[in-house]
């Protein structure tokens, strides 16, 4: 399923951490980002909640779409075209966030800096394939 040695035969761009970084990192995130929804679903509001949890649903789908396109498919471009669509969502559900509770949204912040700094990766990546 994964080919790591496709992987490790990528051009990288500088800033790249280990691999061993994500794992952790990602577990955090998620656990965070599912605190995050847990505090806004229980904060009572008086305005429509719907859109924010669209974004979430959105980002989320874009989230489990960019492994398999970028590890699986191999296409480093639309995996790029994915998390760029992934870092408006969460933009978007983060702004819907604070309208009902700030803490939820803040607590958003460092996925939303992780996937920007995976987008330079990703985006890295890219140039650096057709640089080579």
């Amino acid at each position: 399923m994964y080919d790591s040695l496709w992987y490790a035969n990528l051009p990288k761009p500088p800033l790249m951490p280990p691999n061993w970084l994500f794992t952790p990192v990602w577990i955090i995130l998620y656990l965070v980002i599912f605190l995050s929804l847990l505090i806004y679903t229980t904060t009572k509001s008086r305005g429509d909640k719907i859109k924010g949890y669209v974004y979430f649903i959105i980002q989320m789908l874009l989230n489990i779409a960019w492994s398999p396109i970028f590890f699986i498919m191999k296409n480093v471009e639309l995996a790029l075209v994915v998390i760029i669509l992934l870092d408006i969502f969460v933009y978007l559900m983060i702004r819907k966030f604070h309208e009902v509770s700030k803490l939820a949204a803040k607590l958003l912040y460092p996925y939303f800096w992780w996937i920007i700094f995976a987008t330079y990766l990703n985006c890295g990546i890219v140039v650096l394939k057709f640089l080579a």
